[in-house]
C-alpha cells in the first residue's frame, strides 16, 4: 500500500468493522423478532455464532434485500427492546 494516505486505510478498515455486538442469547431472541418480520426466512439461512456480526449483517442484507443501515437499524432497534416480541 505504499502511496496510500493513511486517512484512506483508516476509513477503509472502519467500514470493514461490525458496529454492533451480539451475544448467542440474545440472537435467540431477535432472530425469533426477524422470522416475525420476514416470515420467509428459515432458522438454516439466520445461523449465527458470537463473534460473527459482520457475516450477520452482509447475510441480512442479501437475504432481505436492504441495505447496511436499515438492517443495522433493525438489529440495534431489536436490542434495545430485547424481551419485548415487536421489531
Amino acid at each position: 500500500m505504499a502511496g496510500t494516505p493513511y486517512f484512506y486505510i483508516f476509513v477503509e478498515n472502519k467500514f470493514n468493522m461490525a458496529e454492533i455486538s451480539i451475544t448467542n442469547k440474545e440472537w435467540e431472541r431477535v432472530k425469533i423478532k426477524i422470522q416475525r418480520k420476514y416470515n420467509n426466512l428459515s432458522d438454516e439461512q439466520l445461523q449465527y455464532s458470537e463473534g460473527q456480526e459482520e457475516n450477520l449483517i452482509t447475510k441480512l442484507m442479501q437475504l432481505i434485500n436492504r441495505d447496511r443501515n436499515y438492517v443495522l437499524f433493525t438489529l440495534k432497534k431489536a436490542l434495545v427492546n430485547i424481551d419485548n416480541n415487536r421489531l
